[in-house]
């Protein structure tokens, strides 16, 4: 396949849905549109009022049944995008699925049976093992040792393993891939992505312009956090341990980013609660559902970015905020040990360490100089690694090498 293969990007959920995987399939998908190629996009209609078919530039949108929310709505893809994946395979060549733990399945079935190209991309640690699901499955009884799961996943894996090539985003997700038998050669590193342009430094009189927009204090120090509001995030410790900052720094102020959304660990009414009766309303807000433009502008307003997640493939949050120039704290899990270097350009912290936690953020908060050489060595990470023309040329190269392959075949 000499010319530029058309793309069909099959995601679970999808703009204006918020979080990191929608975001890196927005990304990419409007990358490989500015290289020249065509694009269209199929996933759930989780929510009722958006449309069954929508124009976004030259991206064409597929939205598909079962609609609304609901936690195993999303298994009902299966079935239902196979007609639609059979009645538009003339207009793509190669499918690429971001997230493959449900609907990989399907899309490797209609590449086999069409002659199509089909790649592969874990979002998330466990999707091939299995792992991935094990509290989904406890809120119904289920375990994923259980023979009846054991079956389904073998079944699954035998399909899914057929795909001609997968992408990773950390080496923890490629050993795990080899475990199950995928192939090395089959197996392609290419990290998340951010947008450069969306996401960038400030000034300090844009800064102060962003507080007093957003409602937030002019005087103090600013911490924020970005992304679902989720027990795994570490957002439970991290209250705990802001109670304890309180007491050293009452000027300063945390700001939580985004809700608990669909994910099956929300934790959102938990920390309210929790800021509640331990009388932390003065100094910490939840912002809500925010609009993806207005994600920045948190971002731009405050001091240190904090995310002291337990379990993360790939958070795009980090790499967000470390664009801004902010100084991140974090935790060496999945990528992350690969993104940031403790004291180089970020703090690391063992997950779940409340004095290894409270000290990185005193830190932070009383050494503006590490401060300021940790933020601007985390935005040279950035520019060097992660802007989304550089990933997206990644996976631009392991389309035509895939496709090329393919045709010689």
């Amino acid at each position: 396949m000499t010319s530029a293969p058309k793309i069909c990007i099959f995601t679970e959920t999808y703009y204006p849905v918020i979080g990191g995987g929608e975001t890196q399939a927005r990304l990419l998908a409007e990358g490989l549109v500015a290289n020249g190629f065509s694009v269209m996009l199929l996933t759930r209609r989780s929510d009722p009022t958006l449309k069954k078919i929508e124009q976004f530039g030259e991206i064409t949108i597929y939205r598909l049944p079962p609609v609304g929310r609901g936690q195993l709505k999303k298994w009902g893809l299966l079935l239902s995008s196979l007609p639609l994946l059979i009645k538009l395979q003339r207009q793509y060549d190669l499918i690429f699925v971001s997230g493959f733990r449900i609907v990989g399945m399907a899309a490797v079935l209609v590449s086999k049976l069409f002659g199509k190209v089909c790649v592969l991309k874990a979002d998330s640690q466990g999707e091939m093992s299995g792992e991935f699901f094990r509290d989904g499955l406890a809120k119904v009884g289920a375990s994923p040792t259980g023979w009846p799961f054991r079956l389904f996943l073998g079944a699954r894996n035998i399909i899914l393993k057929r795909a001609d090539a997968f992408t990773v985003i950390s080496s923890d997700i490629a050993t795990e891939l080899r475990a199950v038998g995928v192939p090395s050669e089959a197996i392609w590193m290419i990290p998340n992505s951010v947008d450069t342009t969306l996401f960038c430094p400030v000034n300090d009189r844009r800064k102060a312009d962003l507080r007093n927009k957003l409602g937030l204090p002019q005087g103090g120090k600013i911490a924020v956090y970005t992304g679902r509001l989720v027990s795994y995030k570490g957002l439970p410790l991290l209250l705990r341990v802001w109670q304890a900052i309180q007491r050293q720094h009452p000027e300063a102020y945390l700001v939580l980013v985004g809700t608990g959304g669909l994910d099956i660990h929300n934790c959102e009414a938990e920390l309210k609660a929790y800021v509640e009766a331990s009388g932390l309303q003065p100094s910490v807000h939840f912002t809500g559902s925010v609009h993806a433009q207005r994600v920045p502008e948190y971002l731009q307003a405050a001091d240190l970015f904090v995310f002291p997640t337990e379990n993360d493939a790939f958070p795009s949050s980090l790499v967000e905020a470390m664009t801004c120039r902010l100084p991140v704290i974090t935790t060496p899990v999945g990528a992350i040990k690969t993104i940031v270097t403790d004291q180089k350009n970020g703090l690391l912290v063992q997950p779940g360490d409340f004095q290894q936690l409270c000290e990185a953020i005193e830190t932070l908060l009383t050494s503006p100089k590490l401060a300021a050489r940790l933020g601007q060595a985390g935005w040279r990470t950035v520019q060097d690694n992660y802007s989304a023309e550089i990933v997206t040329q990644k996976y631009i190269h392991v389309f035509r090498q895939v496709a090329n392959t393919r045709s010689l075949q």
